[in-house]
């Protein structure tokens, strides 16, 4: 195994994007304008569905 390649890396960081999506799910609870709340749900979505797949990419 070289260097930087250690095999539970990418799903450290599947998990670190997927606590980032809950934080920003929180965010756009408290944002009050509707656009700014919208545009943080879909960021969050995308980011989340990109941390679904390196957490679990083994599984499949």
């Amino acid at each position: 195994m070289a260097r930087g390649e250690h095999p539970q890396r990418t799903p450290f960081y599947g998990v670190c994007l997927l606590m980032v999506a809950f934080a920003a799910c929180w965010v756009a609870s408290v944002t009050h304008p509707a656009w700014a709340a919208a545009l943080i749900y879909v960021a969050a979505a995308i980011v989340a569905a990109v941390g679904f797949v390196m957490t679990f990419r083994d599984y499949g």
